[in-house]
């Protein structure tokens, strides 16, 4: 097995990785992006939040580092934030909701690890979509759930997305 090349997390912050990369505990790991259904899912939740964010005072960001300790860096697909929320470089807070859009190499374990990385900084809403299998999850350090209605909702708020309104999107792109 091939040894990690550790990495400062200085130098992390000062370079441009592309696609960019999480940073963990000083390895560059690669997030699994590129396909299409990836791309359009990502691209319709993205503009699904980018039209209704003055109607849920939410900025929507694709592919935000956000920062869960000194030397561990995550990027969800879709980080949104409340309108309000500071416009810094690197989100060091709790977003609203992270979302995660699976690519066909995921694993459980390691999707499993990026929600327990968003929920131990205070994100109570994280979002995983299943392209392949047109399913949506609504994801915590206790596993994933699909919605008995089959809408994502972020609690105490108003907003919803319809998984059937997404992937009928998804079939008209």
């Amino acid at each position: 097995m091939a040894s990690a090349v550790l990495v400062s997390v200085q130098e992390y912050l000062r370079t441009t990785y592309r696609p960019d990369v999480d940073y963990i505990d000083g390895e560059l790991k690669e997030r699994n992006v590129g396909e299409q259904p990836h791309a359009l899912i990502q691209g319709i939740l993205y503009g699904m939040f980018r039209d209704q964010r003055k109607k849920w005072h939410v900025r929507p960001l694709p592919e935000q580092r956000v920062q869960i300790t000194s030397s561990r860096y995550r990027i969800p697909d879709i980080c949104v934030l409340r309108a309000d929320d500071p416009k810094d470089d690197i989100i060091t807070f709790a977003p609203l909701l992270c979302i995660e859009v699976l690519s066909a190499d995921d694993r459980l374990r390691e999707v499993q690890n990026r929600v327990e990385d968003y929920a131990s900084i205070g994100v109570r809403d994280v979002w995983v979509v299943d392209p392949w299998k047109r399913i949506g999850y609504h994801a915590s350090a206790r596993g994933f759930e699909q919605p008995a209605d089959g809408v994502l909702r972020v609690a105490n708020t108003a907003i919803a997305v319809s998984l059937e309104e997404l992937f009928r999107e998804y079939d008209e792109s």
